[in-house]
């Protein structure tokens, strides 16, 4: 068996078990959130369900890997300021002087460092309890950002 070793690294940040009520009882079924990155400037955030934990997560895995962003990196940071707001979820990201490194929690640490941001100041404001919403907003922010080319 010939194993290759993926370019991007996965991580999961939610893992619940659903049930369902039917009519002979209670059906369980499993989601998963998975972030997706190359540590490169390529995230994706990917949800799944799945009637068994790893099927769910390998669903995550690949609807992660199909909707991949790049973002464009200026020295280990982003290049200006922005905001993006998706449902409840607002979050504000910063570029940061260097070797300040990531100052930001949940879910938004993971998805800015598997995009490969070393310098970042990231705050959650009026922060949602979804963690779907907050990494996808993450990810809606990080689209925002402008591509400067040196010349």
């Amino acid at each position: 068996m010939n194993f290759q070793p993926s370019e991007f690294e996965e991580k999961v940040l939610q893992i619940r078990r659903v049930t369902k009520k039917i009519t002979g009882g209670s059906a369980i079924s499993f989601t998963a959130l998975v972030v997706v990155g190359d540590k490169k400037g390529r995230v994706g955030v990917g949800y799944g369900k799945a009637k068994d934990v790893s099927s769910a997560i390998s669903k995550a895995i690949k609807e992660a890997k199909s909707e991949l962003v790049t973002v464009s990196l200026k020295d280990n940071t982003i290049a200006h300021e922005v905001e993006a707001k998706l449902g409840a979820a607002r979050v504000l990201l910063k570029p940061a002087a260097k070797g300040s490194g990531i100052i930001a929690g949940g879910p938004v640490r993971t998805v800015i460092e598997l995009a490969g941001i070393r310098d970042v100041s990231g705050k959650m404001i009026n922060a949602s309890n979804n963690k779907i919403s907050n990494a996808r907003c993450a990810i809606k922010a990080l689209k925002k950002l402008k591509v400067f080319v040196k010349i």
